[in-house]
């Protein structure tokens, strides 16, 4: 059946030019290889070979368009990866190798890429999938003590295997059966460098003496300091003189020394915290692995989401620098901070669903696995004192999400002491006043009151101000476009503009635009587009050195030629997203919105603004009762009489209380007047409100307001009526301007009796 259509196929080509019959041979229904027979003509069937071959011959001749129908077919058709890395090794790989190399550099033609990058991906996942297969794995293992053509492909099958291999590979080698089986598995896991590290580290505590020596000889030869805090562990904790010894040459070897393993174990998890890329093994790939050694079992792998592989191991490190520190007397805060952060890290990357191995919580654990508490939970119980240390972490790390989950526990744990005993600059609580990001600002100056401090300190005069502004504040989000040019600049934010941003003038850079920056209430978005590569990046350090855009998130368009490695070099930042210059308008506002959702929790919302201001106002006033000496409510008087008439509902009571506890006059005076231009319930509660203040302060208003009261006082609307006498009896008005209500000469109901 093959040969049948391969010559057909030939035939074909050669017509093509005359008739375009490779066209139609290449889109009919008919090629399908499980397309019904016909019972008049039979159904000519193409196999998957014919395909791939068909796939590589229209590229080579430049007929894309072919190309493109023959590759779609193929990957449709073939699903899994190992069967199509065995169907491309049957025939010549360095041809289709040419064909897809080709495909992805045809200019004008992005289907075809995206098709021929599919293949090439799975292509190589397939590979990889057979070199990871453990029955693989053991074959390639038997082949190391054939002869030397065996031996070669053994050790090549498993080096590429990797650290899927070590399982096998460990148990070759602590074997005692076949002493040379040893030597290789031995000298493969050697070659494997990095990526056996983890696997032997992670049972060497639990092996007994003579596997820890052998164990320990590889890791010196291995040549990583990964290996360095397990090294030092087990030599502070063997009773082997043997090991011992063992550990003090591998330390060697490694250039270091016998140590407190506590700080070592500490620094490699800040590693895998920031997610180095020493670390990290299979970069790109979707899972990583976790490691766990059972000496009844040997080693055993769990494949973990990449998301939260970091954390989890961040967390196991810190967890077993923590045991150690407590065996010494007490536990360092810094090492509770790092597992509190790595533990609020796994919890906002965990996909939605997804079972975390390393970390089951209720409701989504596996079967038989201890539930464990929720990050917050933790993060509540560390205290103040770890809290603020999480958050100042977040702060160094412009971890926006980081710095409102610690900021949310530092104002239920920390009380007073924050802001007193860390008084000044330094305060990452009074850092986060200054922080880029409204809601956090907000936050922290929630946190800072709840604290009440009572001695002043650097940083207490934002406190008020920031909570006047929750309350006068809407929803309105700024961005800022930088580009070259207005052909860049106009379409960018017409875009902008119809996501409901309000976009600041055009400028070339930060700086240029300083002036209307520091005007705006916030920078929410900066898009850079339209520059050279190397200004991309001189714009996005500019950015990251101004404090009001440190932490602002960043979309850059850059040429497609530069798109790959600017990618590369920013992935770590969430807070920054880069696409290809000519990318199309749906795609850039789902990458906006989910840039802006990852980086600053999302836009505001009306609800969120509403909450904002409602705690803000219910902070201002517990802070004017106590008439706090540090944090002056007063001077929140200014935007607050101007947000009080558009405010409605219990935004306005709320303002109107807080201003009834504010000792000024123009306070009381804008509490009548806007009493005054209202109706019905809102008038009498404003009423009541000034009233509140006359107890307080005394009559402050001017003699306009007393005459309009007066008149107010007798108005038909019994409750309006009764909240004006009681703020007539609360000013201590003269006799005489209540004798023409007692006599009936006033106006309204009295006057008309």
């Amino acid at each position: 059946m093959r040969s049948q259509s391969l010559s057909f196929l030939v035939t074909a080509r050669c017509l093509a030019p005359l008739a375009g019959l490779a066209l139609t041979l290449a889109a009919a229904p008919a090629l399908a290889q499980d397309a019904p027979a016909d019972d008049k003509a039979p159904a000519l069937r193409v196999t998957n070979e014919a395909l791939l071959d068909d796939f590589a011959h229209y590229v080579l001749i430049a007929r894309p368009d072919l190309a493109e129908s023959s590759a779609a077919q193929l990957l449709d058709r073939v699903t899994d990866a190992k069967d199509f890395a065995n169907l491309v090794e049957e025939g010549d790989v360095n041809r289709f190798l040419d064909a897809t190399t080709r495909a992805q550099k045809l200019q004008g033609n992005a289907n075809l890429q995206a098709l021929s990058g599919a293949l090439i991906k799975l292509y190589d996942k397939g590979r990889l999938d057979r070199a990871r297969d453990p029955k693989q794995i053991a074959e390639n293992i038997a082949m190391l003590t054939g002869g030397q053509r065996a031996k070669l492909m053994g050790r090549q099958g498993l080096l590429q295997a990797g650290e899927y291999a070590m399982p096998q590979l460990l148990e070759a080698y602590l074997q005692d059966r076949d002493a040379a089986l040893s030597v290789e598995a031995q000298s493969v896991m050697i070659g494997l460098g990095r990526q056996s590290i983890v696997p032997l580290t992670t049972g060497l505590l639990a092996m007994t003496p003579t596997q820890q020596e052998k164990v320990v000889r590889v890791l010196g030869q291995v040549g990583y300091k990964m290996s360095v805090p397990a090294l030092a562990d087990l030599h502070g904790t063997t009773t082997s003189d043997q090991v011992r010894s063992a550990c003090d040459r591998a330390l060697q070897q490694l250039q270091s020394q016998p140590g407190d393993p506590a700080p070592l174990y500490r620094q490699l998890a800040e590693a895998y915290y920031s997610e180095n890329s020493e670390v990290t093994n299979f970069p790109g790939e979707d899972f990583q692995l976790l490691w766990d050694f059972d000496p009844a079992v040997g080693l055993t792998m769990n494949a973990i989401r990449t998301p939260v592989f970091h954390e989890a191991m961040a967390m196991r490190l810190t967890e077993r620098a923590m045991e150690l520190e407590g065996a010494n007397g007490s536990v360092n805060p810094d090492s509770l901070a790092l597992w509190v952060a790595s533990n609020y890290s796994r919890e906002a990357d965990t996909p939605e669903g997804y079972i975390n191995p390393a970390y089951p919580v209720a409701g989504a654990a596996a079967d038989g696995a201890e539930p464990r508490r929720s990050a917050e939970y933790f993060g509540v119980a560390v205290g103040g004192d770890v809290a603020s240390r999480v958050l100042g972490r977040a702060l160094n790390e412009k971890d926006t999400p980081l710095v409102r989950r610690s900021l949310a526990a530092v104002e239920q744990t920390a009380g007073g002491r924050v802001a007193l005993s860390q008084a000044g600059a330094s305060s990452p609580l009074v850092t986060a006043l200054t922080y880029p990001n409204r809601r956090v600002q907000t936050e922290a100056a929630l946190a800072v009151s709840a604290a009440a401090p009572t001695t002043d300190f650097s940083g207490s005069d934002r406190v008020v101000p920031i909570l006047s502004s929750a309350v006068a504040a809407g929803t309105d989000q700024f961005a800022v476009v930088l580009s070259p040019d207005a052909e860049r600049y106009q379409p960018m934010r017409a875009m902008l503009e119809k996501m409901g941003y309000k976009v600041l003038p055009a400028g070339q850079s930060l700086t240029e635009l300083s002036t209307a920056i520091g005007e705006a209430p916030n920078v929410d978005l900066i898009i850079v587009t339209g520059f050279a590569a190397e200004r991309s990046t001189q714009t996005i350090g500019e950015a990251r050195g101004f404090t009001r855009t440190a932490a602002t998130p960043m979309l850059v368009l850059t040429s497609p030629e530069v798109y790959a490695e600017q990618q590369r070099r920013f992935e770590s930042d969430p807070a920054i997203a880069l696409r290809p210059l000519g990318t199309g308008e749906d795609s850039l506002t789902k990458t906006i919105e989910s840039l802006v959702d990852v980086a600053a929790g999302g836009r505001v919302s009306s609800e969120e603004a509403e909450a904002y201001a409602m705690r803000s106002l219910s902070a201002l006033r517990d802070l004017a009762m106590a008439g706090n000496p540090v944090l002056k409510v007063s001077d929140a008087a200014g935007p607050l009489m101007n947000a009080l008439p558009a405010a409605e509902g219990e935004r306005r009571q709320g303002i109107a209380t807080v201003l009834s506890l504010v000792g000024q006059d123009r306070a009381q005076r804008a509490l009548f007047d806007a009493a005054r231009a209202s109706e019905g319930e809102d008038r009498a509660m404003l009423i009541s409100q000034t009233t509140e203040s006359a107890k307080r302060f005394g009559n402050m208003l001017e003699q306009r307001q007393v005459d309009e009261l007066v008149v107010m006082a007798g108005s038909d609307d019994e409750a309006e009526a009764t909240a004006a006498a009681a703020l007539m009896g609360a000013l201590n008005l003269p006799n005489r301007n209540l004798m023409p209500l007692i006599l009936g000469k006033g106006t309204g109901m009295v006057g008309q009796r």
